[in-house]
């Protein structure tokens, strides 16, 4: 141990023969050559004061491997079980349509996939599927029923408002299936 301006450092070197300084609570100012460590559940990392973490190195949540969970779910063989791509195609939704109609690129314009790996998209679009769900009898109770046209403005509002926040919070729920790490 060594003794340096009232506070208490102890030097060591790690596995990775990085030195380790701690210093006491005690210390008035700060020493120039004080470091500033930054902790995650596997590793320490020590900067220089004045010098932010990198955002890769201190990550604590491992990137959505996308695909890779596809497959671990087996969605695709499900699909093909449910029948549900020979539904799409007899409605009208092939792969052709989808082609000429430029849905991928929009989707990539959207930035559909980036938010699909996202980790607050599960709990936005929870919200949004609360709020949706509420708009629908919070506009029935407060649109009068004095004209048939309020009477329809109720219904298409209910109607919206159930199939869109069922929809997000299919949604919320295969996105955050999506990025469960196994």
């Amino acid at each position: 141990m060594m003794m340096m301006e009232g506070a208490i450092a102890i030097s060591r070197f790690s596995a990775s023969n990085t030195p380790l300084l701690i210093q006491s609570m005690a210390t008035q100012k700060p020493t120039p050559s004080t470091t500033k460590t930054v902790t995650s559940k596997k590793t320490t990392t020590v900067f220089p004061v004045g010098e932010k973490p990198r955002p890769g190195n201190s990550s604590s949540t491992p990137p959505v491997k996308l695909l890779t969970r596809v497959e671990q779910l087996r969605l695709l063989t499900k699909a093909e079980k449910a029948g549900l791509l020979s539904a799409a195609e007899k409605s009208g939704l092939s792969l052709s349509t989808i082609e000429r109609l430029g849905l991928l690129s929009k989707a990539e314009e959207l930035g559909i996939l980036s938010a699909a790996t996202d980790p607050s998209t599960p709990s936005a679009l929870f919200s949004l599927s609360l709020g949706l769900l509420a708009v629908g009898p919070v506009c029935v109770y407060l649109v009068p029923e004095d004209y048939p046209w309020q009477i329809g403005l109720q219904v298409v509002v209910a109607l919206l408002s159930v199939v869109g926040g069922s929809a997000a919070f299919g949604a919320s729920n295969l996105v955050s299936t999506l990025q469960k790490v196994n």
